[in-house]
């Protein structure tokens, strides 16, 4: 029933453990595998909602599971934030704390079979979802620095139901499964039956409709990726470690191939915009070209400037600390939330200071005279997003330099910026 073989050297198992039909099967078949073959260290792990008064007793039939078994068992309590579904707030807690858990290479297995698989088609296509919500649960993706492993995706709930009574295994019935005021259960209990009385095979049909629809993805997803790859070439200021995309280059592209191509880049990124949401692109895309729109999604922004758009989340969005002072030049200076500095030219001396734009600011050029520093960032293409967390460095009142800009000043100072690595980091 399961092939293991691609995971025998990761260098611990988990089993997402609910005590319910489905994780109590694969719990038992990962236990049996483990004790016959080389496998790596097995753990059953628990996660606690604490929505229901019943759950509170879960935790300990699952754990006398895994002592029979002898599997090392773990509860995680998890606290549910109240949003517009509950389902999916529990599974946003659950996995999150999922992703903590896993070392780098680990892995997690979840109980999903044939049978969720078809009903997450229909409840999707009954949302009205994309080519990305309706294809099919993958067998395997990425979870934090592990993988997340579906091993049942093959197997039905009936072919589950024949194993756990054949090897006379034990296991709790969640009472909110019966509610069929949950989207989900309607399905399960009242859609699925009928279906079934007029086509039989209704679920491992459905089932395999979502796998050609997660082919198709993939034929797509490789368009995306080419796509991207003309929008990526030539792109400025390396140091920032923020990536961006040719405007010019996804303009060319007809607007079912930009989306695809954004809904691929959003996918490392950020939580997908829904259909009402992507009118936020057509006004970035198209507004005049001195404009500077934004572009807010779930998990940052995305910005317009200079022919590029620009994806800004984490502390970029944060302001920094407005003044540090420099009291020993020869050495880095740490910026609190903003990464650090160094001074690669020019003298080094007292009263120096790094501090950010608060607008206004002028620089002394040899054979230029006083710039606006304004006009000096646009000359150098800096997108608005940088210029509020650009170091600059001063002595008293005089701007001496720019941070990662050569502008060369009558002392030659040269002052380098490391952004933080979350700041670097994509969300």
């Amino acid at each position: 029933m399961l092939n293991l073989t691609p995971w025998l050297n990761a260098p611990a198992w988990y089993v997402a453990f609910s005590g319910g039909l489905d994780s109590t099967v694969l719990l038992h078949l990962l236990a049996d595998y483990a004790r016959t073959h080389r496998a790596p260290p097995l753990h059953a792990v628990h996660i606690h909602h604490g929505l229901q008064a019943a759950a509170d007793a879960w935790p300990e039939h699952c754990r006398s599971v895994c002592d029979a078994l002898g599997v090392e068992f773990d509860v995680i309590r998890v606290r549910v934030i109240p949003g517009a579904s509950l389902e999916q707030a529990a599974r946003d807690a659950r996995y999150a704390a999922f992703e903590k858990l896993l070392v780098p290479g680990a892995v997690l297995f979840t109980g999903q079979h044939r049978d969720d698989q078809a009903e997450t088609l229909l409840f999707r296509l009954l949302r009205g979802a994309g080519l990305r919500g309706l294809s099919a649960m993958p067998q395997t993706r990425a979870l934090g620095l592990g993988s997340l492993v579906r091993p049942l995706l093959k197997t039905s709930r009936q072919q589950l139901q024949a194993y756990a009574d054949a090897h006379g295994l034990s296991w709790v019935e969640d009472p909110s499964n019966a509610d069929s005021a949950f989207a989900r259960n309607y399905l399960r209990g009242e859609v699925f039956p009928l279906l079934r009385q007029r086509w039989p095979q209704a679920e491992a049909n459905l089932a395999r409709s979502a796998e050609h629809l997660g082919e198709a993805l993939g034929l797509l997803e490789e368009l995306a990726e080419t796509d991207l790859m003309a929008a990526s070439v030539d792109a400025p200021l390396p140091w920032l470690g923020v990536e961006s995309l040719n405007l010019d280059a996804l303009k060319a592209l007809s607007p079912a191939r930009q989306r695809n191509a954004l809904l691929y880049w959003f996918s490392q990124r950020t939580r997908l915009p829904d259909t009402r949401h992507w009118a936020g692109w057509s006004d970035l895309r198209d507004a005049a070209a001195d404009a500077q729109p934004v572009w807010r999604l779930t998990d940052g922004e995305l910005h317009r400037s200079h022919g590029r758009i620009w994806w800004v989340s984490a502390a970029w969005l944060d302001a920094p600390h407005a003044v540090q002072p420099w009291h020993d030049p020869s050495q880095p200076l740490h910026l609190p939330g903003n990464g650090h500095v160094w001074l690669g030219g020019g003298q080094g001396g007292e009263g120096l200071r790094i501090a950010y734009r608060q607008g206004g600011e002028v620089m002394q050029l040899p054979g230029r005279g006083r710039r606006d520093l304004k006009r000096l960032l646009n000359e150098a293409q800096i997108p608005q997003f940088v210029r509020a967390r650009l170091p600059l460095l001063y002595r008293g009142e005089q701007l001496l330099a720019v941070a990662n800009l050569s502008w060369s000043t009558e002392q030659d100072y040269q002052l380098h910026w490391q952004p933080a690595t979350r700041v670097q980091g994509l969300s």
